[in-house]
């Protein structure tokens, strides 16, 4: 039986008798003013050992974060993405190793007729920009798709598919929706949510119906000019990601700049994702909504072999490759860092989200995460409306820290 604490002021929620380093990290960084609004959540061999929430979901208005409250996550999205393809190569709709074009004819043209799904969900494919300018709304309205679909085809590879790693940041949604919906037939959160989601009772959503719109977090990125001055100081620093990615993203027309930009979501920068639109689309790479458990709940049958309170989600021979890496970089093309991939899962550097090489899952920008330890049976989620404006949030690793220090996770795996 597992005795259930209340959490320390000022968060709310529950921990399991063990896990008090992580209620107290959390409900620090709530009474220090480093988090606005926030949830914590994680499971261990299925159970419920952390359910923590605290701070204001809106600003302007004072609005309350509770459990229920949800949040755009960004690029967790990538790693849902990841899930529905998973789910159709369980099913054995795709192979893994098959050329791209096998499925989707179109996308053999300017020199990508070789290019295996593997290589492309593990960011390998050399298509991180795109040479045409799109605009955001190409993305959401049913008009663009035709454009878009010609853009992704005539695009040709920046680097020899599978020389070179570089991190796919919108563009790996773009390319993953053609794929998903011509195998599948549907869309990627319609798969989802029939197969994972609702059987998981996991709060999360790609493509965000307007009944679930108004329980969403307000969104506070730094703005404009203190995400520049951090930039300039970072460039000139040195050595950090950050500063790496700083320089790169301040040369003009640099692949860097040119992967995060294009589309542009324009002057409202991150919080155009967060109007009705943006939202409620499938923007594979960026507009999943989420709680905190929910996103621990999606990642169960990751963490627990396949099977989640006796119902097989996927055969353990499907999830097992996914514990290692299929491909690393010292420095990532586009990020600038260590990092790597398992079939569209992040394969993160040891000890920056966990101590174990094996785990997987992926982050987003400003601080959400989803993520698990097959070792472990472990799952957790983080999601919060102050966004950080470093590569990986210290208020996330923090979390993450905490979690692996509790007293249940120090013993050696069985």
């Amino acid at each position: 039986m597992v005795t259930l604490l209340p959490a320390p002021a000022p968060a709310h929620g529950f921990y399991a008798e063990g896990f008090e380093p992580v209620a107290r990290t959390f409900a620090m960084h709530l009474a220090r003013g480093e988090e606005l609004g926030a949830a914590f959540a994680a499971y261990c061999q299925g159970e419920a050992v952390v359910d923590l929430w605290g701070g204001v979901a809106d600003p302007d208005t004072g609005l309350p974060w509770r459990q229920e409250t949800t949040c755009l996550v960004f690029s967790v999205t990538k790693g849902l993405t990841a899930m529905a393809v998973h789910l159709l190569a369980d099913r054995g709709k795709l192979d893994w190793d098959a050329p791209v074009a096998s499925v989707w004819p179109g996308f053999a043209a300017a020199g990508k007729e070789r290019i295996s799904l593997r290589t492309l969900m593990n960011h390998q494919a050399g298509l991180p920009v795109l040479d045409e300018t799109v605009c955001f709304e190409d993305c959401i309205q049913p008009k663009g798709r035709e454009r878009l679909l010609g853009v992704l085809e005539r695009q040709s590879p920046r680097w020899e598919p599978g020389r070179l790693q570089g991190y796919h940041a919108i563009t790996f949604g773009m390319y993953a929706r053609e794929v998903i919906e011509r195998i599948a037939g549907e869309s990627a959160g319609t798969l989802l949510r029939r197969e994972l989601f609702e059987p998981l009772s996991a709060e999360v959503w790609v493509g965000t119906p307007p009944s679930e719109q108004e329980r969403l977090a307000t969104l506070v990125p730094p703005s404009a000019s203190e995400h520049v001055g951090r930039m300039l100081w970072e460039a000139l620093r040195g050595g950090s990601p950050e500063a790496r990615l700083a320089r790169a993203m301040l040369r003009p027309g640099s692949l860097v700049l040119r992967a995060f930009t294009n589309p542009s979501p324009g002057p409202e920068g991150p919080k155009r994702y967060l109007r009705p639109d943006a939202v409620g689309a499938e923007l594979l790479w960026a507009s999943a909504t989420a709680t905190a458990r929910g996103l621990a709940r999606a990642y169960l049958p990751f963490a627990l072999g396949g099977v989640v309170d006796g119902r097989r989600f996927f055969s353990a021979d499907s999830v097992r490759p996914l514990q290692e890496r299929q491909g690393f970089s010292l420095c990532d093309e586009i990020l600038q860092k260590p990092l790597g991939w398992s079939q569209g899962f992040l394969k993160e550097e040891e000890g920056i989200f966990s101590p174990n090489p094996r785990s997987f899952g992926h982050a987003g920008m400003g601080g959400a995460l989803g993520w698990c330890d097959p070792d472990r049976g472990l799952s957790w989620g983080y999601v919060m409306n102050r966004m950080d404006w470093r590569i990986r949030s210290p208020r996330a690793l923090a979390l993450c820290r905490a979690l692996y220090a509790s007293y249940p996770l120090r013993r050696p795996p069985t």
